[in-house]
């Protein structure tokens, strides 16, 4: 393995999505992938349907299996308490990125990779589906993280290929004579995010 090859596993993070797994079920592909952290990036971290991944339960859980959790939903959430980030009364991830609440949170996972295998962790099991994706790895990979998501049947799913499936479910191309590939991918995280952004007016689905 190259000096580069080493230094890119040196800087990566997983993502996973709890979904309605079995407590055992997560552990086992946190375990099948070496991760020895769990960073929570759910604004609200409890749940009534799936109680086993609430924050208390879910720490416990995971302490006595050997893995660390830090809770990073003030910082990386979708919920923002900010005001200023959300316009008719949906949150705009753009300006949620700006703050200095959310790259603090970026910071933090950035020093954490330096001694742990983190793991980022929402609730959905689709990448797409979930904000861990759209706003928090496309800001890691801006610094220079390499994203890997974890999904539900244990294969690996670089963030370029995640992109790459946004783009094609945008029918979005990979390049364009008139955009730059900056400008094609902006367009596109601003459109999937206006989708999957939390709205104050929805019924909280758990």
């Amino acid at each position: 393995m190259d000096i580069d090859s080493v230094s890119k596993l040196k800087r990566r993070v997983f993502t996973i999505g709890h979904s309605n797994h079995e407590f055992a079920k997560l552990l086992g592909l946190l375990r099948q992938h070496g991760v020895t952290a769990v960073a929570d990036v759910r604004s609200a971290p409890y749940s009534r349907r799936y109680p086993q991944f609430s924050r208390e339960p879910l720490e416990k859980a995971l302490a006595e299996a050997g893995i660390t959790y830090v809770f990073l939903g003030k910082e990386l959430g979708a919920r923002s308490d900010d005001p200023r980030c959300y316009e008719n009364g949906s949150v705009k991830f753009d300006r949620l990125a700006r703050t200095e609440l959310f790259q603090s949170g970026l910071d933090r996972v950035e020093r954490g990779i330096a001694t742990h295998t983190i793991s980022l962790l929402c609730a959905e099991k689709e990448p797409l589906d979930c904000h861990r994706t759209i706003l928090v790895s496309r800001h890691l990979e801006a610094r220079g993280v390499t994203v890997v998501h974890i999904l539900e049947d244990g294969r690996l799913e670089p963030h370029a290929q995640t992109v790459a499936r946004l783009l094609a479910s945008l029918q979005e191309p990979e390049a364009d004579l008139f955009r730059s590939r900056e400008e094609i991918l902006s367009e596109a995280y601003e459109k999937w995010g206006d989708r999957i952004a939390y709205t104050r007016t929805e019924v909280e689905p758990e």
